[in-house]
């Protein structure tokens, strides 16, 4: 006896040419279905600790060559120095501070009582390669120099970070944008060490060497000090597609 059609017309599963075969068992089924829901379960700490491991090695890697493996989504782990340490709640501390009224030391804790914003950009490097539609959050850069309070001399922001090495700059106006973060939070999960955390720069509109990593202070100046890949040959002004003599789509 042949098995019947299904209703849309294909034959059922485990029927042969013929009609016969061996039909899936009920436990085999349910048995497929637990080690598919086991897996999507265990695929976040999968990630997870295939970019800290993959972080760490890039961070010791004299070559660089460690930078080409692709981590979680597509991102590539580049550190100008050595191993950075990690910070936590009780070590990190984000200073605000040069042309300003007020000078202020924010914790954790205190960034995270702050409004939050939300943002959805494809993330592009000026090597080349880009990641799609990444989430950050974070606090607005002007909610910082608004509480700040920033002197009318003030011209530009400079950016200097806990590995000790990197810094970055924008004018005051671009620091003033509203696709521009204090990031707490990348893919909707604490931002990891490796992918600059507990709090890095993010520059919505401009190749990502712009958004340091590991950031810990934010010093308003009266003038525009290149950062480090500036001083290397890099535009300071990074819109994407529009500097560093490419022509990537906007990230807008």
């Amino acid at each position: 006896m042949t098995k019947e059609a299904n209703p849309a017309g294909a034959p059922d599963h485990g029927a042969g040419a013929d009609g016969s075969g061996t039909p899936v068992g009920r436990r085999v089924v349910l048995g497929m279905l637990a080690a598919g829901a086991a897996g999507v379960a265990a695929a976040p700490f999968l990630q997870r600790a295939w970019d800290d491991t993959l972080g760490a090695a890039a961070q010791q890697d004299p070559t660089g060559l460690s930078g080409l493996l692709p981590g979680g989504g597509g991102f590539r782990y580049y550190s100008v120095t050595g191993p950075v340490p990690a910070k936590d709640e009780r070590s990190y501390r984000l200073t605000v501070d040069g042309l300003v009224r007020h000078r202020a030391a924010y914790r954790l804790a205190d960034l995270r009582t702050l409004p939050q914003t939300r943002l959805v950009r494809d993330v592009q490097c000026v090597t080349g390669w880009r990641v799609p539609h990444t989430p950050f959050e974070g606090v607005r850069l002007s909610a910082l120099l608004d509480a700040a309070g920033v002197r009318p001399e003030a011209k530009a922001v400079r950016f200097t970070c806990f590995d000790g090495a990197y810094s970055e700059s924008l004018t005051l106006e671009q620091a003033r944008r509203d696709d521009v973060l204090v990031a707490l939070r990348m893919q909707d999960a604490p931002l990891a060490h490796a992918h600059g955390g507990p709090v890095r720069l993010y520059v919505g509109p401009m190749y990502f060497y712009k958004s340091a990593k590991w950031l810990s202070g934010i010093t308003v100046t009266d003038h525009v000090l290149p950062g480090y890949w500036e001083n290397l040959g890099y535009d300071v002004d990074a819109w994407v597609g529009r500097s560093n003599g490419r022509d990537d789509a906007p990230t807008t």
